[in-house]
């Protein structure tokens, strides 16, 4: 389903602040260049269309210098192949043949900011639905509870367009790398969520990444001697807000309005709960 562009925008808008995001303001990244738009919008960033989906474009002003997307020179040493995630200078590295990589700005939940160990891709999701975990509910009732039962994915989901689901030993870590509508929320840090994309940057990667892929983490030494100590250190913590549910549901389920948000309680098939 196609949502009309302003009804995205405020909805999305809304489900930002239950992923966690009070956006820092774009000057916060104000020592890097501004980037080349055209058409009005950033090379790689302009509407998408996505299956039943339409993605519009990302604002210039959230992609300024390293908060985007971009092939570079790789000079860690992991092999090809591999993601390599920087929860400090807020970046993540797909390690690719010829001493290159693809560069992606991300956003560092709680959770992903608490990943201490290596993980392995063992599942895949495009337009992912998402329920809160077991600690979500326990510890903020009052911003999880109305979405205990779950919501199907689409445009306002926290999981945005893709999912990769990391497994340590053969468990579920329960940690992610997502998409996002919360874009102001990419290159800082936040109260809630695992590692999360621009949805464009998120479907860029998706295909490029096969069961099994190793995803290791880059220590604030190495980050601050790869990226330098203003990068390794870029970004700002951000809080939780509550949501009105009825923002993401709807006021009504015979409100024909409703149905342009494409979500739903209770998704029996919805994935283990995630972090988003």
């Amino acid at each position: 389903m196609v949502m009309a562009w302003w009804r995205w925008a405020l909805v999305a808008g809304a489900m930002g602040t239950l992923t966690a995001c009070v956006a820092t303001e774009p000057e916060t990244l104000d020592f890097v260049e501004e980037q080349p738009v055209l058409y009005g919008y950033v090379d790689g960033y302009g509407p998408v269309e996505d299956g039943d989906y339409s993605l519009p474009p990302i604002p210039p002003q959230y992609l300024q210098g390293v908060n985007r997307r971009a092939l570079v020179q790789y000079d860690g040493d992991e092999p090809v192949g591999t993601i390599e995630v920087d929860r400090h200078a807020k970046l993540l590295y797909y390690v690719i043949e010829g001493g290159m990589a693809w560069r992606y700005p991300i956003a560092v939940g709680r959770q992903g900011k608490a990943m201490s160990f290596d993980t392995v891709v063992r599942r895949k999701a495009e337009w992912p639905s998402w329920t809160p975990t077991a600690n979500m509910l326990r510890t903020e009732p009052e911003v999880y509870e109305p979405f205990r039962g779950g919501v199907e994915g689409g445009l306002t989901n926290p999981l945005g367009a893709r999912a990769l689901y990391l497994y340590h030993n053969g468990h579920d870590t329960m940690f992610r790398i997502h998409g996002t509508n919360d874009i102001a929320s990419i290159g800082n840090s936040s109260s809630a969520g695992c590692i999360r994309m621009f949805n464009q940057d998120v479907i860029h990667l998706y295909d490029k990444i096969e069961l099994g892929t190793k995803v290791v983490l880059r220590s604030y030494e190495d980050s601050v001697a790869l990226e330098g100590e203003e990068i390794a250190n870029r970004g700002g913590e951000i809080p939780a807000r509550r949501v009105d549910p009825e923002l993401i549901y709807g006021p009504d389920e015979d409100d024909t309005d409703a149905a342009d948000t494409d979500m739903a309680l209770g998704d029996e098939d919805a994935p283990e709960a995630a972090e988003g």
